[in-house]
């Protein structure tokens, strides 16, 4: 028999992957190419969306190129994306009409405090918060800000979509308007309970139903290619779909309830399957749709932290501190401890547990003996914070802690910020040797849905760990650091 491979797209916030994986799950060739960020006023974050697309289509011609195979050895195509992002456009001319608001985006910061009595109603059916975070607000507010926009929507001529959606259109050439419960269960008009757009929730937002895609199951096929994506045949399966944080979770072998993991990306995701049980938080956790083995939908509970790696990109680019992530590490090398800084990058305000979308980045505890090597300890100290304040209120709702966490994303490379996670955590922390988790997971479940793999016993011969972490410090010590995170915090806030 011939050898078969998965093309799995990456599209990552700040860059797009492509992943040529083959049948023994190991990935042959990959690409990767950043494109533009916007930051057109303060908290606002944009992407050209057509800038998206020309990223991918390039990491994808140059990742089949490097793996040397024709594109007719593509049994299926995985997509994993960015998730909340919102993107809107011409149904006839596949044109977007604006600029995509990116997750990060707190724009419709007002409208979600407008909106405030219908918390309850969007919590209970979506298992979201009212938070500029998610798409439903960002839909509204494009409705309402570009001119003539409300009217072709209600007229059927404007598609809306999440970057899956967008990638999906433009490689069927316009005849897929699809997404994934997943990916629909970011959305904030998604009702989780009924896997459904929830009518009341569309009218609560003013959005003309005619702008959603249908949702499929993550597992499925959503299409296939059309001609003229370079690299690619016409007619390849698109048959796995999955938000990024789902992705990561599928992709760590987390398809059964109680496994957890935590991708350390631009942002900061810990997730949690609880199978067919939906577990309302009480203290500021989501309740959100994942995926089965089979790529059915089942439950998790999620803490999002908005700016994770994202920090370091900071550190490199707007401070001129590193040069490049892998600068961390030896720069910080023989610091005994942060010298009291403590960084809290609340660049778009704070996610869970806080919901503070006011909040503002700090850094406190400065002294004349602080240097940069001071800052950038404190910057990757945060992201073990920032996942502890998340991980110690998923313990309280579970009414468990998972024993072990899997971990994934550029960040998790370093070992340093590994240690120190295990530390605050006083957990094991399990490092594959494949970081890359979310594209594994779109490639997987693309494979299992074509029938390259047959479920999970297949994929677990796939699984490899590069390095388990233990706790090495006291109690005590792990008080008095996470004490003085805590009134770094208080400081950040609104």
């Amino acid at each position: 028999m011939a050898k078969q491979y998965i093309l799995s797209i990456d599209q990552g916030t700040t860059g797009s992957r492509a992943f040529v994986i083959d049948d023994k799950g190991k990935a042959v060739a990959s690409a990767y190419r950043e494109f533009p960020q916007y930051f057109p006023k303060p908290g606002w974050v944009e992407h050209d969306a057509d800038e998206i697309w020309a990223s991918v289509k390039g990491v994808i011609s140059q990742a089949i190129r490097k793996a040397g195979i024709a594109g007719k050895s593509l049994a299926a195509i995985g997509i994993t994306n960015q998730r909340e992002t919102t993107i809107m456009w011409d149904r006839r001319t596949s044109k977007p009409v604006c600029k995509a608001i990116v997750w990060q985006c707190r724009r419709t910061a007002e409208m979600c405090r407008r909106l405030k009595k219908h918390g309850p109603q969007f919590h209970q059916k979506t298992g979201l918060v009212l938070d500029p975070y998610f798409s439903g607000t960002k839909i509204a507010w494009m409705l309402n800000n570009v001119k003539g926009l409300r009217q072709r929507a209600r007229a059927g001529k404007i598609c809306f979509g999440t970057v899956d959606s967008w990638l999906i259109w433009k490689l069927t050439g316009g005849q897929a308007h699809v997404t994934d419960m997943t990916n629909a269960s970011r959305t904030l008009i998604f009702n989780i309970l009924d896997l459904k757009w929830d009518p009341a929730l569309i009218r609560v937002l003013n959005i003309p139903a005619k702008v959603l895609p249908e949702v499929k199951n993550s597992g499925a096929v959503f299409g296939k290619t059309a001609k003229g994506v370079p690299g690619l045949p016409a007619g390849v399966p698109i048959t796995a779909v999955l938000g990024d944080q789902q992705a990561a979770l599928y992709g760590q072998g987390c398809y059964e309830s109680g496994t957890a993991k935590n991708t350390y990306g631009t942002g900061c995701f810990l997730v949690v399957n609880t199978g067919n049980v939906i577990i309302r938080s009480r203290n500021g956790l989501l309740t959100t749709l994942a995926s089965d083995v089979r790529g059915r939908p089942v439950y998790a509970m999620e803490g999002a932290v908005f700016i994770a790696g994202a920090v370091v990109q900071w550190l490199r680019d707007q401070l001129g501190i590193i040069k490049t992530a892998a600068d961390c590490e030896p720069l910080i090398k023989g610091l005994k401890d942060n010298g009291g800084v403590y960084f809290v990058p609340a660049f778009v305000g704070l996610g869970a547990p806080y919901w503070d979308s006011g909040a503002k980045g700090v850094v406190c505890g400065l002294t004349r003996g602080a240097d940069k090597r001071h800052i950038v300890r404190a910057a990757l100290e945060a992201m073990a914070y920032q996942t502890k304040d998340v991980f110690d209120l998923m313990r309280q709702e579970l009414g468990r802690a998972p024993r072990s966490l899997r971990v994934d994303g550029g960040a998790c490379a370093n070992d340093f910020l590994m240690q120190f996670q295990s530390d605050m955590l006083n957990t094991k922390i399990i490092r594959p040797r494949n970081i890359d988790s979310t594209a594994l997971g779109a490639a997987h479940l693309a494979g299992v849905t074509v029938g390259v793999w047959k479920g999970k016993k297949d994929l677990e011969k796939l699984h490899r760990t590069d390095k388990i972490f233990s706790p090495k410090i006291t109690n005590r010590q792990r008080l008095d650091l996470y004490g003085g995170w805590l009134e770094a915090v208080e400081r950040a806030k609104s």
